[in-house]
């Protein structure tokens, strides 16, 4: 790691800018005197609050000084509006004040000031706590901007893992499904479907990539199933279809114990993925919500394309033919708004047809 990666440079922050917000003109060009004598320091001053308040907007000052007696609002106002705009929260923020009274400060402390200058203000007083305070301030920009690199590299370093278990995930698919004499191409349509599934019943980011990547596996168990069954031209005897049915079971123990996210979703999708709504499915007859939602969204996405595909048994249904099917089953097979989802999302499904 470079050592300048998140260090604030000189350039950067050899020009602090400073707000000075005072209703009466004579105290603010005095600061403002003091001040410039140290040219180092870009001064901007307002004799109206509400003005300031605005300027801070658009301009992202270092310090904040701001007298505590002022017609439109006090200081201790100010700073408490200033604290709306997130960039202002950790800004050093300097109340001057003629008022020695314990509440004011107390009040002004609760609100967020930093410091307190008393009136007359003396010039070495406040140029040192400037000083100390930019100090401060600079030392608070390095820390956020290491944060910054840091969490970039953690997100990078996730996203390089995430292919990767991406790429492992759809070549281990593909060798199943050239078990079950596929192209690799069913993997492919249902990951992509299932996602639309998932973006239409507004799931977080994460969750739909999650579920687009862990969707390949869906028939992970197949891979225990001999292939007299598996690859059987024609339709399967009850005892046959017995055996096919525990694709799902083997699909489940092999996925198990799992600690990432994304292995738990694979795990329910391969277990789960041929139960039904209403009950009826396989194999634990589990029914609505007791599925996980994830193996309810790539069971639509899996009968969908295996209608739509052509099998040594049956031929490929067209594409309105299927989704028919698919809007029939709603609240039978299907969840319905996982069902909901595919509809909003067919002018996408249709296009990688």
């Amino acid at each position: 790691m470079a050592s300048n990666e998140f260090n604030v440079t000189i350039d950067e922050f050899d020009r602090a800018s400073i707000c000075i917000i005072d209703d009466n003109k004579i105290n603010l060009d005095i600061i403002r005197a003091i001040l410039s004598a140290d040219k180092a320091y870009i001064i901007d001053c307002f004799l109206d609050p509400i003005e300031a308040l605005n300027a801070c907007k658009e301009t992202q000052y270092d310090i904040i000084i701001v007298d505590y007696q002022m017609p439109k609002m006090t200081g201790i106002d100010f700073i408490e509006d200033i604290k709306v705009y997130e960039s202002y929260k950790l800004v050093p923020k300097i109340m001057v004040t003629a008022d020695k009274e314990r509440n004011v400060r107390i009040s002004a402390i609760q609100a967020g000031a930093t410091e307190f200058l008393n009136k007359p203000i003396d010039p070495i007083e406040i140029q040192i706590r400037i000083k100390n305070l930019l100090e401060l301030r600079e030392a608070q920009l390095k820390l956020s901007k290491r944060a910054v690199f840091l969490s970039k590299q953690v997100d990078d370093a996730n996203r390089r893992l995430l292919a990767a278990q991406e790429e492992m995930i759809f070549r281990l698919a593909n060798a199943i499904e050239m078990r079950d004499n596929d192209t690799g191409e069913h993997i492919a349509r249902v990951a992509s479907i299932s996602r639309f599934i998932a973006e239409g019943l507004n799931l977080s980011e994460q969750v739909c990539q999650i579920i687009q990547i862990a969707a390949p596996i869906h028939d992970m168990g197949k891979i225990g199933i001999p292939d007299a069954i598996l690859k059987k031209p024609s339709s399967l005897t009850k005892d046959e279809w017995s055996v096919m049915k525990e694709h799902t079971r083997i699909g489940g123990r092999l996925l198990s114990h799992g600690d990432s996210d994304l292995l738990k979703v694979a795990r329910d999708i391969a277990m789960y993925h041929h139960e039904k709504w209403d009950g009826n499915g396989y194999n634990l007859g589990l029914a609505g919500e007791e599925i996980p939602l994830s193996a309810r969204i790539v069971a639509i996405a899996d009968v969908f394309d295996a209608l739509c595909s052509q099998r040594p048994y049956k031929k490929a249904w067209p594409l309105n033919k299927a989704y028919s099917e698919i809007e029939k089953q709603s609240g039978i097979h299907f969840d319905p708004k996982c069902v909901e989802a595919f509809k909003k999302s067919w002018d996408r499904i249709v296009k990688i047809y």
